[in-house]
């Protein structure tokens, strides 16, 4: 049992709130569902991220028009008293962040114990600055951790007219291998298939070959575990003789929590980028990320349907994690820098960092509003300055986003 949401809820570490922290030099602060934050807005966008994880939610598209949208999953304990935690990514956890190594790292290596998801998502990390150049607003923060000596920063920008946020994270220090990447985790609606999932193109899909909810924790899952697919429309289901389980088609199967990953399909240095998107049938507009498959080489998908009832979750919890990652599911170091499966099928599942040359993750996540008949995404079309989402229907949208931006890191 080695992922953070396999923890055993009762035999770990506690903790109760989020460090305290001088508020000196630290930028304003807002609190939002119970977490100081640092935030970013330009006309069309405003971004909330917390002070302690720089987990980013609530965020806020479209702000300026009478349709906006917030996309991202804010967990329901925020809002309550502060109560123990099995993690410290628990106490704040939302929206999208930034792990290493990613997660559950319960197994100690080289002398190292990271917690899970790592230092990153459960400590302080202190302002750096707020700055305004031409049409791109960035909000910088960092954090030094300790259990591997090194230096993260995260630097989150928008652009004047788009719904678009775009993300740098550099490491310094931290040398060594190590799974890393963005844990993006989406709000889902209780209306069953309202959501639709498509990626660009992928090798293959496998379920978490371990126990990943354990019923002696009061935790279910329904997905075959260590199965192969080529296709989230065909995942095999536990039970024998079940058709198989559509992933394109969500939430489905209350009750249950899950976890798949599927590996993009190898790309070249200039290729375009790749990419994941849900459509929001109901709320008429397409959640997306784009990536460089070379840095990030899959996604994992924990798909959250009220499956947990241990605390916190007490069967209240909905979310969607589209977590554009290197690494092995969500083991953490451990399983990831060690041969596992996904390497024995030539998957890389850890970065190797180092010491004398800082590690630059660039990534992107948005909104585009979709026309009536949308469902869901078939595929993307890059233009420079501009992307075209187009369905599985043919009506299209397109929107403004700087895709460049995963090649150079310039905006």
């Amino acid at each position: 049992m080695k992922s953070l949401f396999k923890l055993p809820l009762m035999t770990l570490a506690l903790v109760v709130v989020a460090p305290s922290v001088s508020s000196a030099q630290e930028g304003d602060l807002r609190s939002l569902h119970s977490q100081p934050c640092f935030t970013l807005s330009n006309k069309e966008v405003e971004v909330a991220l917390t002070q302690i994880g720089a987990q980013m939610a609530p965020v806020t598209f479209f702000r300026d028009s009478p349709a906006p949208v917030s996309p991202y999953h804010v967990t329901p304990w925020q809002d309550e008293p502060p109560s123990k935690m099995p993690a410290p990514v628990l106490v704040a956890l939302r929206g999208d962040f930034f792990c290493l190594p990613f997660g559950g790292n319960s197994e100690d290596v080289d002398g190292e114990k990271h917690p899970p998801h790592g230092e990153v998502v459960g400590s302080p990390w202190r302002f750096v600055g707020n700055k305004k150049i031409g049409d791109v607003t960035t909000l910088s923060v960092a954090i030094e951790t300790k259990v591997r000596k090194g230096n993260v920063k995260r630097e989150l920008s928008l652009v004047d007219g788009q719904n678009v946020i775009y993300s740098k994270s550099t490491i310094e220090g931290f040398a060594g291998s190590a799974p890393l990447g963005h844990h993006a985790t989406l709000a889902m609606p209780e209306k069953e298939g309202s959501v639709r999932i498509a990626t660009s193109a992928i090798r293959f899909g496998m379920t978490c070959p371990s126990l990943f909810s354990d019923p002696k924790q009061r935790e279910y899952q329904s997905l075959l575990p260590g199965a192969k697919w080529s296709a989230l429309k065909k995942v095999p289901v536990a039970w024998k003789g079940s058709p198989d389980a559509d992933l394109t088609r969500l939430p489905a199967r209350f009750g249950y929590a899950d976890l798949v990953q599927v590996i993009n399909k190898t790309r070249k240095k200039n290729e375009e980028p790749a990419w994941t998107a849900a459509t929001f049938t109901e709320g008429g507009y397409v959640w997306f990320s784009l990536k460089d498959a070379s840095v990030l080489n899959s996604t994992v998908l924990w798909i959250e349907n009220h499956g947990r009832h241990g605390h916190p979750w007490n069967g209240r919890n909905s979310c969607l994690g589209l977590e554009d990652v290197t690494a092995f599911f969500a083991d953490g170091l451990a399983a990831s820098t060690h041969d596992n499966k996904l390497t024995k099928a030539g998957v890389q599942t850890a970065v190797t960092l180092s010491v004398e040359k800082p590690t630059e993750v660039y990534y992107i996540q948005g909104v585009v509003k979709v026309p009536a008949g949308f469902e869901q995404v078939k595929t993307l079309e890059f233009e420079p300055g501009k992307v075209t989402f187009i369905s599985t229907t043919g009506v299209t949208a397109s929107a403004p986003v700087r895709h460049e931006f995963l090649k150079t890191g310039k905006l």
